[in-house]
């Protein structure tokens, strides 16, 4: 198959990372990031970058669309198309193979389809008409459109109205000319049994409070970030931030982030098995095979006419 692409897609906890790294020092390649809080910078343990990941048997894996934000900013799905494209024809004009790698449904759909996307303004109006409404009658509202929206990455109510701002605005918007072409890519999907999926996930929360997430947490907010601006960012950030300035007590904060990692991953799983019905075709691979398997049926996939 003529692929310009390779993406490996699952939900949080389920290896992606590993692989694609893997794949890349297989097929001497780049990576490019596809998570919407990686971009940030300094948001390392809390967004799991886990970076030591990508080096690979002594050799460093190039990698993009990681650290290219500071914390406090907004990316958003339009920055990322761009972004991506870039560091796509940087990578193909090298004559390699593209990986790329991540759990948001929206950011690899909204590249792989090539959507017409616009630079939506903030609406302080419409803002200031939903501040005070919650976050279930804000989801409400969200779901009368008829819009894209990566809903697994609202837990949050500034990102859910920020997710209904963006909806109004192209509600009544339309974009001239579609940007950017849809690429021919061979999509791998990694999802790991629920019970597995649930222990990884706990692991790996632990992990990353004994890493020093609240630390991480705890130094953004030493260095003036707002609050409300690292709970825009959801999960990790969210309920560390309540924690730190005394909303949560500890054993609270575990146990809501825990039950928000996985509804998390239940969204994203869901938003997978939504690209299948429009029309993606992907190749979900058994969770339980080595490292090495996985990468050999990804080669055969690449080879298969």
């Amino acid at each position: 198959m003529d692929y310009q692409l390779v993406t490996i897609l699952g939900p949080t906890a389920c290896g992606k990372t590993t692989l694609a790294c893997a794949l890349a020092h297989k097929l001497d390649t780049e990576i490019i990031s596809a998570d919407s809080r990686q971009v940030y910078r300094g948001m390392d343990i809390g967004t799991g970058k886990d970076l030591s990941d990508y080096v690979v048997e002594s050799k460093k894996i190039p990698y993009h669309l990681i650290d290219i934000c500071d914390a406090g900013e907004k990316y958003n799905v339009y920055e990322f198309q761009h972004d991506f494209h870039k560091a796509f024809s940087e990578i193909t004009g090298k004559g390699k193979l593209p990986i790329l790698c991540g759990g948001t449904g929206m950011y690899i759909e909204a590249v792989l389809k090539g959507y017409k996307l616009l630079r939506v303004p903030e609406n302080k109006e419409l803002r200031k008409s939903l501040e005070n409404k919650s976050l279930n009658e804000l989801t409400e509202m969200l779901s009368r459109y008829a819009s894209l929206h990566n809903k697994s990455d609202l837990d949050s109510a500034k990102r859910t109205i920020r997710a209904i701002e963006i909806a109004e605005y192209t509600r009544n918007s339309e974009p001239e000319y579609q940007e950017f072409q849809p690429i021919n890519s061979l999509i791998i999907g990694i999802d790991p049994d629920r019970e597995i999926r649930r222990q990884k996930i706990t692991q790996r929360l632990n992990s990353r409070l004994k890493e020093g997430m609240i630390e991480e947490v705890k130094a953004l907010l030493d260095k003036g970030l707002a609050s409300e601006d690292l709970i825009y960012y959801g999960l990790e950030y969210k309920f560390v931030t309540h924690y730190l300035i005394g909303e949560l007590s500890y054993k609270e904060m575990f146990l809501q982030l825990e039950i928000a990692i996985h509804q998390f991953a239940k969204r994203q799983m869901t938003w997978f098995r939504g690209m299948e019905r429009r029309g993606f075709t992907i190749e979900w691979i058994p969770a339980e095979l080595s490292l090495n398997e996985k990468v050999e049926m990804i080669e055969h996939l690449l080879l298969k006419v």
